[in-house]
């Protein structure tokens, strides 16, 4: 049964009243940030759990399109009630929050004085980056206040139609909840939508009627770090399609695109279109480096066209208007291909880039080794240093390698006089958990590692043997197995250089909240 189908079908057999008890302001008064974390943390699954979803080859996800209706139901809303927020609802397996990003600043450069919302993960340092008015995270005492608001509703209406349905949603479906919640509270004009996981089964996926759909890059190293076919990634991603709504693709392998224009015909897109490359794009600058951007800005740049000559009295024009121009160079996107100065560190420079894929590691690396960025023509070679982790389970050899090829080609392309052997004086690798105590930052708080897995160092070990097998002359003594990001930080706050150190920090998102939070770069970065 499709979502879309399935919405109306369950409201109708299930009417759920939209009143609920009263909470004192003192009740919620006495209930902090911290607090909201820290209930929310408990909603996270653990390794074994997701083992165990893994393990269903994807049968638990047909129950989580009626579990998440039935959550919304118990919280007081229906579905209808969400096309209310003016929803770009955007999926893909690259690029899709820089594209948010790029839409979210469209928007707010083409309509000032409208409150633009934008829902994103994961969040770099704390939580509340997730839920964003007009570019700003949700202050904490809103995330605090909405929060609580929600738990309370979900415990107060306590009566479940679906047998497996938990009394409480695990942690992306809270989230997701808490984000319709604070949208519709604070009364959003428009509502950037970044689908989690997938697209047919994604929590995201209850909005009935968004305004406009799109989907970014499919990348073909999904298929084999999550063990499927092109086809049924690309099935997943055309999930959020609906009827009467225009559904957006950027170019894609042709199976993928097969699929995908199969799936708009399927749920009834009132039309799917592929854009082509955007006049005069590649002669503007934009806000997020690399050139893989370039295809992300186009897709936010089709999408908000057809947003605002749908909502509004835009005018659709063929060229860049100046306001998107100006919105494109004002986008920022913490933690991809970003580079921050220590202020505290003297010559230290950080690359900040949470690529977790052999092709977003492949961008990561074209981007760092270039010249005015890791290289530097003409001038001494400066001190770099990789810090690099990756998930438990995910291919980090083929990851290493694909790092290892494409500085290679970089180096050559740019007639760089230096071995790949020397490119990183030191490599780190290093877990995600934040603090030398063995403790997460409450935002940062993952049960998603075997804790053999943490206690052991086993990732991180393979990783060094991957390295020390791809880079055989690479010194033992600057290859580093370390039990945290704080202990990562201080690694380097030994390595003394007369030159420039470069510290580039890719692999996960997660480690470069981490590095943001040690390093005491969040008024910088964020």
């Amino acid at each position: 049964m499709r979502p879309t189908v399935f919405i109306s079908s369950f409201f109708r057999a299930f009417p759920l009243k939209r009143t609920f008890t009263a909470f004192s302001s003192r009740k919620m008064s006495t209930r902090s940030y911290k607090d909201a974390v820290d209930q929310l943390n408990s909603l996270q699954s653990n390794a074994a759990a997701l083992e165990a979803v893994r393990a269903s080859g994807g049968r638990l996800s047909e129950f989580a399109i009626p579990e998440m209706l039935e959550y919304l139901g118990r919280i007081g809303y229906t579905p209808s009630d969400l096309n209310a927020l003016n929803v770009i609802h955007i999926t893909g397996t690259k690029g899709k929050g820089s594209t948010c990003a790029f839409t979210d600043s469209i928007l707010r450069h083409a309509l000032p004085g409208k409150k633009i919302g934008l829902y994103t993960s994961p969040h770099l340092v704390a939580v509340r980056e997730r839920i964003r008015i007009n570019g700003t995270p949700i202050s904490e005492e809103q995330f605090a206040t909405y929060f609580f608001e929600v738990w309370d509703r979900l415990v107060a209406n306590d009566v479940r139609q679906a047998p497996s349905t938990t009394l409480m949603p695990g942690y992306f479906r809270f989230v997701t909840l808490l984000a319709f919640h604070a949208f519709l509270s604070l009364n959003v004009d428009a509502t950037v939508l970044e689908v989690g996981v997938g697209g047919t089964y994604d929590s995201t996926n209850i909005v009935p009627k968004p305004v406009v759909t799109g989907v970014t890059a499919l990348g073909i190293d999904h298929v084999a770090v999550l063990g499927k076919t092109l086809q049924e990634i690309a099935w997943q991603k055309g999930g959020i399609f609906k009827e009467g709504v225009p559904a957006i693709t950027v170019n894609q392998p042709t199976e993928g695109l097969r699929i995908l224009e199969e799936r708009a015909m399927e749920l009834k897109a009132s039309e799917f279109t592929v854009i082509p490359l955007e006049p005069g794009l590649s002669d503007t600058e934009l806000g997020l480096a690399g050139a893989h951007q370039k295809q992300n800005a186009g897709l936010a740049i089709a999408l908000a066209r057809k947003f605002l000559t749908s909502q509004t009295s835009f005018a659709d024009e063929k060229n860049l208007s100046d306001s998107f121009v100006t919105a494109l160079k004002a986008t920022r996107w913490p933690g991809r291909c970003q580079t921050v100065l220590d202020p505290k560190r003297e010559n230290v420079t950080w690359f900040l880039d949470g690529a977790h894929t052999v092709e977003s590691l492949e961008c990561c690396i074209q981007w760092f080794a270039s010249p005015n960025v890791g290289l530097r023509p003409g001038h001494p070679k400066p001190t770099r240093i990789l810090v690099f982790n990756c998930t438990s389970g995910r291919s980090g050899p083929a990851f290493l390698g694909s790092i290892c090829n494409k500085i290679s080609a970089q180096l050559k392309l740019h007639n760089a006089d230096e071995p790949l052997e020397s490119f990183f004086d030191h490599v780190i690798f290093c877990t995600n958990v934040t603090y030398a105590d063995g403790h997460f930052k409450g935002d940062l708080t993952t049960l998603a590692i075997p804790t053999d897995d943490l206690a052991e160092l086993k990732t991180q070990h393979q990783l060094a043997t991957a390295w020390a097998s791809l880079v055989p002359s690479f010194p033992a003594s600057h290859l580093h197995v370390l039990p945290s990001v704080e202990h990562a930080v201080n690694e380097i706050e030994k390595i003394k250089s007369t030159e420039p150190v470069k510290v580039l920090v890719a692999g996960s998102l997660h480690l470069v909240g981490g590095v943001i939070e040690i390093s005491g770069l969040s008024s910088l970065a964020l």
